[in-house]
């Protein structure tokens, strides 16, 4: 057997053994050798230039065809790589700076449990990446479904309601609702908010006479007590006690227009942050900025307007959509841009405030409370010492002044005037009208309720 020949032996035989060129045909005498896996050529190409193989020249003998080839793994998909997170990717920002040294940690190869999402007891790495895919603690935002399913049936009793006293679902007379939606006696009965049957108020005492749930006429003819408009059994001791009514208008809606437009920004806004935050945070949250705005709006508010609408509590979660920006401004993609869309949605809920029925305090303090409810609970990624150190120094900060808001609006509702403090706040949700007195006094129309 012969040995393999030598790239010196090569070149003397390269005037007896021709190489064939692109373009020449094999001849009859021509023996014909795969180039490529022949013995004889196998050094033809070889780089005599050694440094750039240190450790000499490298070639592969496996042939592409060969059954013992290693075969490429397949590509097994992220477990979190879902289908509501696949439109995500698209929108991955690029990491702007390196994680600290001994701070990256490895990845999980399980997912982390929820007690470890929500406090961040996994690699930053892992954290970050999370973050910019949009994986948050949890996959359903449960409660945001939820919610957006007991309004809709709330919304059609409010409509049978009204359907019943006036034989028609949508409120036209005296005046029109122009949310579509029942009359705002229907709306008081079922528990909007409204000062005189939460409270004595010297302006509108309980002996005033209001127009009945199924008065159609203008001026009204068919007049109700206070006591039966308010409903929920009367009055205890015939003193206004229905405290309940910071609660239950986050449950009502002024009409049609009014529940999709809330339910479209609940479903989309609210329901991502409920992915980030987890359910129990989420619902504290909502709660929270639901209620702190209506009892913002029933200091400020006019007292004889009803007023109803998850409004408040959904602009907590639009807060919270704020401090995830700020706090991972580095992590969003086009920052700036989202900026710049959020602010234009603040100014049309600002303005959707001006509506009858609707309350712009309620907004204005969902929003306030949500920024500190937020700030409180809402999981941040800090990879440096300094950032971590402003965050708990605002968490801090927070909880206690979300409480101090609570106790003094609470009590300035109660024990004392609220318009001797800003006669002028009235104007922040109400455009003034013949309807309700140029935003003068209580509000309160005997037509328009």
């Amino acid at each position: 057997m012969s040995a393999m020949p030598h790239p010196s032996d090569h070149e003397s035989e390269s005037d007896s053994k021709p190489l064939l060129t692109h373009g020449d045909e094999p001849s009859a005498s021509h023996e014909f050798h795969n180039p490529v896996y022949d013995s004889d050529y196998r050094y033809s190409y070889t780089d005599e230039n050694l440094k750039y193989y240190p450790s000499g020249p490298n070639q592969s003998e496996t042939k592409l065809d060969d059954p013992f080839t290693p075969k490429p793994e397949a590509y097994i998909q992220p477990q979190e790589y879902t289908r509501q997170t696949r439109y995500e990717d698209m929108d991955i920002a690029e990491e702007s700076f390196t994680i600290p040294a001994g701070k990256s940690g490895q990845m999980m190869n399980a997912r982390p449990n929820i007690f470890q999402r929500y406090f961040g007891l996994y690699p930053l790495a892992q954290r970050i990446e999370d973050k910019k895919r949009g994986v948050g603690i949890q996959r359903y935002p449960i409660a945001a479904w939820a919610l957006s399913a007991v309004m809709l049936g709330i919304l059609i009793d409010e409509l049978v309601t009204n359907q019943k006293a006036q034989r028609t679902p949508f409120s036209f007379k005296p005046v029109v609702n122009p949310m579509l939606g029942p009359s705002s006696s229907a709306l008081i009965e079922l528990g909007a908010r409204f000062p005189p049957c939460m409270k004595n108020v010297t302006d509108f005492p309980i002996t005033t006479a209001v127009p009945c749930l199924n008065n159609t006429d203008n001026p009204a003819t068919q007049l109700c007590s206070l006591e039966d408009i308010c409903g929920f059994g009367g009055f205890h001791n015939e003193v206004p006690d229905q405290w309940f009514r910071f609660i239950t208008p986050i449950f009502l809606h002024a009409g049609l227009i009014h529940f999709l437009l809330n339910m479209l920004a609940q479903m989309t806004v609210s329901a991502q942050v409920e992915r980030e935050m987890g359910t129990i945070a989420f619902l504290i949250l909502y709660l929270a900025a639901g209620i702190f705005g209506n009892v913002l709006g029933g200091n400020f508010s006019l007292v004889g307007s009803p007023s109803v609408g998850a409004s408040g509590a959904i602009f907590g979660t639009v807060a919270v959509a704020w401090v995830d920006l700020f706090a991972h401004w580095r992590y969003t993609y086009q920052p700036g841009k989202k900026l710049v869309f959020m602010i234009i949605e603040l100014v049309i809920g600002v303005a959707i405030g001006f509506i009858p029925y609707v309350d712009n305090f309620a907004h204005l303090g969902g929003l306030l409370m949500g920024l500190l409810v937020g700030m409180a609970l809402y999981p941040i990624i800090s990879p440096f010492t300094r950032h971590r150190t402003i965050v708990i120094a605002l968490r801090l900060i927070a909880v206690p002044l979300a409480i101090v808001l609570f106790v003094v609006l609470l009590r300035n509702f109660y024990t004392s005037d609220p318009y001797a403090a800003c006669s002028w706040c009235r104007y922040l949700s109400c455009i003034p009208s013949s309807s309700n007195n140029h935003c003068k006094g209580t509000g309160f129309a005997s037509g328009s309720i």
